[in-house]
């Protein structure tokens, strides 16, 4: 097994409480005098490491410590203890437009860039023209760079780290800005980049591209690492924390004895638990879903449910009535449903079943209740849908 290019042990790195210049002379008398200083910690106990041709993806919350771990990896920084052990090249795109001269123009830039890493006078000549072509921003190469758009920014950075090609490619949010044809052009690099025995460190609060780009993830959670592994494994935790932190703050939903005058879902089950955190289901495995319904004059009303991706696009529903189906009278002007969901056409992800209370004639939705869950699986297709298919031409194995 080859070595680490990159690795990470017992990271951390805190701040002092107060930053003010009078608690900075403060804070270096005390040092001088041996005394400790008040320090809030950034990270804490951090430890991994990336072997040649490996992918990492960095997910977690704003303020979770991303973007100061890639500080501290790539040298921005130093670490408050533990230690970061580096043997390869690196390219680091961190800050929107971090190690540029802002007064200078791209070009003067570029020659200030390919010196720092040890190309000659000619090399940067000859590759220049690479560089240009790549970033595509026209007349603006000869323009100061603080007259550039963020998109521009990046364009160029990005530019200079695909001419350059580094061993271990180090980007925070750089897919995050810019425009979408641009984007594209980045991500079939980043794709060519890996295929090539490349190595990535990305940080992204897009779980569609740290799936799409990396093999593994890192979540980091207030600063501490939250969990580490597969990549599916670990965004798809990610995006079922989110969903039962949304469920936790929308607060209780139900209520049991209800006796008003509105069709309302008094009781909610799946797969016989009526907490409503989010579910995580294996690939196989059913939604069993049991429902009870309140009547305030005794008919039985309507129940209908659906489908949704977390981002809120609908993707499948049906009314019990449609199908011929009617609820159970279970007394006390109850009625209940109950059904079995099959999820096994959908894609790994985070979704959102809702189930509603309508009238006995279903024109009006009374009550709505949203219960989340998320697919586990490794799949690399797109969209939502798994939708069967074969090909059909010579050489096709699948």
């Amino acid at each position: 097994m080859s070595a680490p290019l990159l690795r990470v042990e017992a990271l951390g790195k805190s701040w002092p409480v107060d930053a003010s210049p009078r608690a900075r002379a403060s804070a270096l008398l005390r040092a001088l005098l041996g005394r400790p200083i008040a320090r809030t910690p950034v990270l804490r106990e951090i430890s991994f490491e990336i072997r040649p041709g490996e992918s990492l993806g960095i997910i977690g919350e704003n303020g979770a410590g991303k973007s100061t771990l890639l500080k501290l990896i790539a040298g921005v920084l130093t670490p408050s203890e533990g230690r970061v052990q580096l043997n390869a090249s690196v390219g680091a795109l961190l800050e929107l437009g971090a190690g540029f001269e802002m007064e200078r123009t791209g070009r003067e830039n570029i020659g200030i860039a390919a010196g720092l890493m040890g190309w000659s006078r000619r090399e940067i000549e000859s590759r220049t023209p690479e560089i240009e072509a790549f970033a595509d921003i026209g007349r603006y190469l000869d323009e100061p760079v603080k007259h550039y758009s963020s998109g521009m920014v990046v364009r160029l950075g990005f530019a200079i780290i695909a001419t350059v090609r580094p061993q271990l490619l180090i980007t925070d949010e750089v897919l995050a800005v810019g425009d979408e044809s641009f984007q594209r052009k980045c991500i079939r690099w980043i794709e060519d980049y890996l295929e090539h025995g490349g190595t990535l460190l990305l940080v992204s609060h897009s779980t569609y591209h740290i799936q799409k780009l990396c093999k593994h993830a890192l979540w980091l959670r207030e600063g501490r690492v939250q969990a580490y592994g597969d990549v599916f494994d670990v965004t798809q935790d990610y995006l079922a924390y989110h969903e039962r932190k949304i469920a936790a703050e929308r607060g209780p939903e139900l209520d049991a004895g209800y006796v008003g005058n509105e069709y309302r879902l008094v009781r909610v089950a799946i797969n016989e638990t009526e907490d409503e955190s989010a579910r995580l289901l294996a690939e196989g495995e059913l939604l069993r879903v049991d429902a009870e319904l309140h009547s305030p004059d005794g008919r039985s009303p309507q129940f209908s449910f659906g489908v949704i991706r977390a981002d809120g696009t609908a993707l499948y529903g049906q009314v019990a009535e449609i199908e011929g189906v009617r609820g159970e009278p279970i007394g006390g002007r109850r009625t209940r449903y109950a059904l079995e969901i099959d999820p096994s056409a959908l894609l790994p992800g985070s979704y959102v079943l809702r189930l509603h209370a309508m009238d006995p004639e279903g024109l009006r939705v009374f009550d709505t209740v949203e219960r989340a869950f998320t697919l586990r699986g490794a799949s690399r297709e797109l969209g939502c849908l798994r939708l069967p298919h074969r090909w059909l031409h010579a050489g096709a194995t699948r």
